[in-house]
């Protein structure tokens, strides 16, 4: 292996992950997730009603927010306010996309569900650890509806967790940090399922390309991650 990985890490193991739960009060659930050097804390929320198009229609909704402090990173980036970026839109988006793929919106009732992933500290993988937090914060939040009768059986279909890989010289690595990312000419995010099916997958190649035997590569090791999250989230759920 020429590439030698930063913390030492084989090239198939994960940074250590911790879910940090009730990190907060105010919200229905909070998990504070650290991932590596990444800290990332997912809110979920639950309020009565949703959005227009869905009034009358007997079904709940999911949606999430995304959000990266200032000194997240170094350098400090400027806070978002009225105008977001791209990529905060484009992740949120993801995160809430991931995130439905969970839940029976008409099993949840004319409920909305906010997730709100509230970036502390960044070192690459960010959006993984929001889908893979937030889903251990939604459980949680539908877990108190339970006990509280306000619905009779759970709505939740499926764990959801995703990860990272990617292609550096040739090799293939599973879930980057900061100088991994940097450096990979091919990034891979993958979103799977309790049952190891596909919900999302997130690929560009850098510089030049990818071969069909590679993308299989690095699907395999984005699985085998993903087990291993999957039995990390219900450990503490």
């Amino acid at each position: 292996m020429s590439w030698q990985r930063p913390d030492g890490r084989k090239l198939d193991q994960m940074r250590s992950l911790v879910f940090q739960c009730d990190f907060t009060s105010s919200a229905a659930a909070s998990v504070l997730t650290h991932w590596g050097n990444t800290k990332v804390l997912c809110t979920a929320s639950i309020q009565p009603g949703v959005p227009r198009f869905l009034i009358d229609s007997g079904q709940g909704w999911l949606t999430a927010e995304y959000r990266m402090l200032p000194s997240a990173t170094v350098p400090r980036q400027q806070r978002e306010w009225l105008k977001l970026s791209g990529r905060t839109q484009e992740i949120q988006r993801l995160i809430g996309r991931s995130l439905r793929a969970a839940i029976d919106l008409k099993a949840l009732g004319e409920r909305t569900v906010t997730i709100d992933a509230d970036v502390l500290q960044a070192d690459a993988g960010t959006r993984t650890a929001s889908i893979t937090g937030g889903y251990v914060a939604l459980t949680q939040a539908i877990n108190k509806l339970l006990q509280q009768g306000e619905v009779q059986s759970s709505p939740m279909i499926s764990p959801v967790a995703a990860v990272s890989v990617g292609l550096i010289e040739g090799e293939v690595f599973l879930d980057l940090d900061y100088p991994e990312d940097v450096a990979a000419d091919v990034d891979l995010n993958v979103v799977m399922n309790g049952n190891l099916n596909l919900i999302e997958v997130q690929g560009t190649a850098e510089s030049g390309s990818f071969s069909r035997q590679q993308m299989n590569q690095m699907l395999d090791l984005a699985e085998k991650g993903i087990k291993e999250l999957l039995a990390l989230q219900q450990q503490v759920i």
